[in-house]
């Protein structure tokens, strides 16, 4: 025989005064029981779980949530197209940490793209019905409008990597000038002396400290400023093949190149071999990510690690607490966090 489902006396699902009637309490105090409230006897809380279990009884989350003026959901919103997402390891390694620290929560989880004007419009209507709890926004460019909107909105955000020095959203991001200036430390000590850059679209505040470490890091060792071992990209192979093809043009005689990301550092190395640059015996060249693209590039890429899992955990864990907090949101805005997780160079043989 099948499994029998509990029906109240109305012959549908039980309700929540069924439940209360059952224990001889009210409605109130049923509802206190589910929410886990303390302000309820241990023979009060008895009796209810009690009924709840004879009758069957399922908590409608969806009326809960409504109640609380709450959708039990929040998103994740990638201002990129559809195709950097994917092609890219850092934006599905930022979601696997999102996942990590919703798994022991109820909240679902949206994830939608805003790479054009009409999707950010079509978003900016979504967001405007208050359809989500709160919002994780990544890779974030310096002019976007999805920041401010959701403050005129008041919905709870976080971002990874700010968009300026004095971000006014709450932010999670790894120490990118560290990172970058580690990195050619690194060039400069295994005697290269014409150290070129291939640097991210410089709209994201992420790479411009990438930049800014790069260039400390040559000051550092002595090494005049050179603009011709500046190449601009965009953090994607395409970017990276063009702008190594460009500085092999201007400076033929460079010895290593910091790319800001690995996708553009496999691009540049591409463009080195059809060159018959050898690496790194002719060229050095490092990344920055350190994903499974740098462990198995030929020859294995050195790269710049940022702990990009735990960005995606600790920016919904922030998040969770910004949802949670009962404050309205312009009460809260000085203590935002600003958190900066640190970086770690991996040396391997392509330097």
């Amino acid at each position: 025989m099948g499994s029998r489902q509990p029906k109240g006396r109305s012959g549908g699902r039980p309700t929540l005064e069924e439940v209360a009637a059952r224990a001889g309490v009210g409605r109130g105090t049923v509802s206190r029981v589910i929410n886990g409230s303390p302000r309820v006897s241990a023979h009060t809380r008895a009796a209810v779980e009690e009924a709840v279990a004879e009758l069957g009884y399922v908590p409608n989350t969806a009326a809960r949530a409504l109640a609380a003026n709450r959708t039990d959901s929040i998103a994740v919103v990638v201002p990129e197209p559809e195709s950097r997402f994917f092609a890219e390891p850092y934006f599905s390694e930022i979601i696997h940490g999102v996942g990590a620290a919703l798994a022991d929560t109820d909240l679902q989880l949206l994830l939608t793209f805003a790479g054009g004007d009409r999707e950010r419009r079509r978003l900016a209507q979504y967001l405007s019905a208050h359809r989500v709890d709160g919002v994780l926004l990544v890779s974030v460019h310096a002019d976007d409008p999805l920041p401010d909107l959701l403050q005129q909105l008041e919905i709870p955000a976080v971002i990874s990597g700010r968009r300026r020095a004095d971000e006014p959203l709450a932010s999670v991001d790894s120490d990118n000038f560290a990172g970058a200036r580690a990195a050619v430390t690194h060039l400069v000590a295994r005697g290269r002396r014409r150290i070129a850059t291939i640097t991210g679209r410089l709209d994201v505040y992420g790479a411009q400290r990438r930049l800014d470490g790069y260039r400390d890091a040559l000051a550092e060792a002595g090494h005049e400023p050179d603009e011709a071992l500046t190449a601009r990209a965009d953090f994607t192979e395409e970017g990276g093949r063009r702008a190594m093809a460009d500085l092999l043009a201007r400076r033929p005689d460079l010895d290593a190149v910091f790319a800001a990301s690995d996708v553009m550092a496999a691009g540049a190395r591409q463009v080195l071999r059809r060159a018959g640059r050898r690496i790194p015996d002719d060229v050095a060249l490092v990344g920055f990510d350190d994903s499974a693209i740098a462990r198995h590039m030929d020859p294995p890429l050195t790269s710049v690690r940022q702990p990009i899992v735990e960005m995606g955990r600790t920016m919904t864990d922030v998040l969770l607490a910004e949802i949670a907090d009962p404050r309205p949101l312009a009460a809260r805005r000085l203590a935002r966090p600003q958190i900066v997780l640190p970086t770690e160079l991996v040396p391997r043989a392509s330097s």
